[in-house]
């Protein structure tokens, strides 16, 4: 089966290295593997030593990389929905087909199209993807799932009503409604938008792994991002803990470096307990080039099964009570104080820290509402019931 394997963190964690380092030892088993870059600040290239373009270029024999130009694929790809979307912004500067990009989220949402796009269409049997930082990856993870969301609200009317509305709405608001070719587009995408979910949510075929540093920020950064993913149901399976200093350096500068970075690697070690955690050093040269890679393969990955498929976190789900049915979420590191809901129609809403997500409800429930939850051990216990009265 094909697989996706997503790094995120913290930005200078090192995740590129890492990425790099498992799209090389995938290439040396025999698989042929695509390292892709999301980051805008790419940096592969660089690692690599080799010039990129806009496609993919071969490496190492088994081995493409990939630098992802949002701007190229929305050009190219989604050239109908482009110049829908376009025809609504002003035709000033950084208006227009140019001003889509700066929409919050768009070029995130393409760079994840096109990565789906290449898992189906391509021959690729793992596609490992060097991330943004994490406040960003998890935009880009929610992101279709957020304007699926809107989508479907606002664009079941269908070909005949978009086509009676037509002249009414430019008439009225002066707004372009879609054309056939761009509802086609919207109807395409929004159909891509649901099938990358099911890809991404998918944990057989996608494992996000975060990688980390062992330092006091970096380490609380890293519960919230595993608590986020949880929250919008995402496999993490691994954590990587980079730069760690030897312990056999006889130099009192780095002394209480080290034993800084021994605290937090056991905090880090007791907090994801459930996890695999993968420790790795901090090397006596940039990671740059094949050599330098092949370092992290040679002495970190070399004996360790790190592409086989872990269902370790448990997934959201609906359970039948004898009081009505119960919905239950986890959110490990998550504060109890800070965790809100509330019915919307037919979606739950759940918001904590910065994050918000709303969860249709299935049918059997639209005629339910929240009569009661609690939060215990880093789970989220929303019960339903036929009453309309809510304790929650």
């Amino acid at each position: 089966m094909k697989r996706i394997y997503i790094f995120t963190g913290k930005g200078g964690v090192g995740k590129s290295s890492i990425a790099a380092a498992h799209a090389v030892k995938s290439a040396e088993e025999g698989r042929k593997t695509l390292l892709v870059s999301t980051d805008m600040a790419h940096n592969l290239g660089d690692i690599f030593e080799r010039k990129l373009g806009k496609d993919a270029v071969n490496v190492l024999p088994g081995l493409d990389v990939y630098e992802i130009d949002p701007e190229y694929v929305m050009e190219n790809d989604f050239s109908a929905v482009m110049s829908y979307l376009a025809s609504l912004l002003p035709e000033t500067e950084g208006g227009g087909a140019q001003g889509i990009g700066m929409i919050p989220g768009m070029e995130e949402l393409f760079s994840l199209l096109k990565i789906a796009d290449i898992y189906h269409r391509a021959d690729y049997e793992r596609i490992i993807v060097d991330c943004a930082p994490t406040g960003e990856t998890l935009s880009l993870l929610k992101f279709p799932e957020l304007l699926a969301w809107y989508m479907e609200k606002f664009f079941p009317v269908g070909k005949v009503a978009v086509r009676m509305l037509t002249p009414i709405s430019k008439a009225a608001f002066q707004v372009e409604m879609p054309n056939k070719n761009a509802m086609n587009e919207i109807e395409r995408m929004f159909l891509k938008l649901v099938e990358l979910q099911e890809l991404l949510k998918d944990r057989a075929v996608t494992s996000v792994r975060i990688v980390t540093t062992p330092e006091k920020m970096v380490v609380e950064e890293t519960k919230r991002s595993y608590m986020y993913l949880n929250l919008y149901n995402f496999n993490v399976d691994g954590i990587y803990i980079n730069r760690i200093l030897p312990t056999d350096l006889d130099n009192d500068f780095f002394a209480q470096w080290i034993a800084i970075q021994k605290e937090y690697t056991a905090c880090i070690r007791e907090s994801f307990a459930a996890l695999p955690v993968c420790e790795i050093p901090w090397y006596d040269e940039e990671l740059k080039g094949e050599r330098a890679i092949r370092r992290i393969v040679d002495e970190v990955l070399f004996d360790k099964d790190v592409f086989a498929v872990k269902n370790i976190t448990e997934r959201e789900c609906f359970e039948k009570t004898e009081d009505g049915y119960q919905l239950k979420v986890f959110l490990p590191y998550a504060e109890k104080e800070a965790v809100d809901l509330y019915q919307a129609a037919t979606d739950l809403v759940i918001r904590t820290g910065n994050f918000k997500r709303s969860i249709p409800l299935p049918n059997v429930l639209r005629s339910y509402t929240v009569t009661g939850a609690r939060f215990e051990e880093g789970v989220l216990r929303i019960q339903f019931g036929e009453g309309s009265d809510s304790d929650e």
